[in-house]
């Protein structure tokens, strides 16, 4: 039987997280640690693409300090990758390769469609095969991910650059942002998924839709779902009708205001409004009225895929420009 300790680093555009897993083949991942930074990469790129000095020393630092946490954890192998704000920066290889020779991790990229895969193979996995087709949506600080299909991989797999902290910074600089801006933004946004949202839906309908991502999961404990400390087998929702109300409630709020709400984290507070309003405009576009939470999503998905190949080398192709 494979039976391993892993570590997984994910290096988002918000936070850096390091999840500990033990894990064979065939069975159920069970998490033993999970920690976080605030990292806020993605306002450490400049107005021409590049992430700052700044940002690029706060990166290693982190990820020498997390990868001493996974050899303390008694990690037999650390998969760490990076999405979008790494992905999206212009001088993404030269931070690659700082981060490699300073803190010997060799950091992937994932690209945009491999993050929705994976996430995909999540989902898949946590609801099984008696779930029939699935749509699911992901939203991160930088990147909304799309995906559909009856097997565990795909029919379609979509990233679109509508994270919820990528559109907090072009549209929404204000706190609290403007009813007027809410609004314009509410319009982009349903201009932007009207044929993302025909590809998905082209293969059929879907009989389960999914919803995961922290963002995923805030909204629907603002909306009254079970808080984490229920543990992740309760069922938890999010229906269109709540996340309308809860957009006309967090929207009139500040940011600081926000962070004071439960199920809202402080580092992400701030982007909370951009991240419902992409969440009701994707439920918009493909006629959802209510999503189910899935806890298991990108990472778990990695996890899966490696228990599957059992080497790293296999999992994902490294995309890193």
């Amino acid at each position: 039987m494979f039976d391993v300790r892993l570590g997984v680093l994910d290096v988002g555009s918000n936070t850096v997280h390091l999840l500990v897993v033990d894990a064979h083949r065939g069975g159920h991942p069970t998490p033993m640690s999970s920690t976080k930074a605030a990292l806020r990469l993605a306002e450490n790129t400049d107005d021409a693409g590049d992430i700052t000095v700044a940002g690029a020393d706060r990166l290693v630092r982190t990820v020498a300090d997390f990868a001493g946490i996974a050899r303390s954890s008694g990690c037999g192998e650390l998969m760490a990758f990076a999405t979008s704000a790494v992905r999206d920066a212009r001088n993404s290889d030269a931070v690659l390769g700082r981060v490699r020779d300073e803190t010997g991790v060799d950091l992937q990229v994932l690209s945009g469609e491999d993050e929705s895969r994976l996430t995909f193979l999540a989902v898949r996995r946590w609801f099984g095969w008696s779930a029939g087709r699935i749509l699911d949506l992901d939203i991160g600080g930088g990147s909304l991910e799309l995906s559909t299909g009856i097997d565990e991989n795909p029919d379609v797999a979509m990233s679109l650059q509508l994270g919820a902290g990528r559109l907090t910074r072009d549209w929404l600089d204000e706190d609290p942002p403007g009813k007027r801006r809410v609004a314009v933004l509410r319009d982009w946004l349903d201009a932007e998924l009207v044929e993302p949202s025909k590809a998905v839906l082209a293969p059929g309908l879907p009989d389960r839709a999914v919803g995961t991502s922290k963002t995923f999961r805030s909204l629907a404990r603002l909306t009254g779902a079970a808080p984490s400390a229920a543990g992740p087998r309760v069922k938890r929702t999010l229906t269109a009708d709540g996340l309308r109300q809860v957009i006309s409630f967090i929207s009139r709020m500040t940011a600081a205001d926000r962070a004071e709400l439960e199920g809202v984290s402080a580092d992400r507070s701030r982007q909370m409004v951009a991240g419902a309003l992409v969440a009701e405009a994707a439920m918009r576009a493909l006629s959802l009225d209510t999503l189910e939470i899935c806890p298991w999503a990108l990472r778990e998905g990695l996890i899966l895929r490696k228990l599957d190949t059992e080497s790293f080398g296999d999992v994902v192709p490294t995309t890193a420009t």
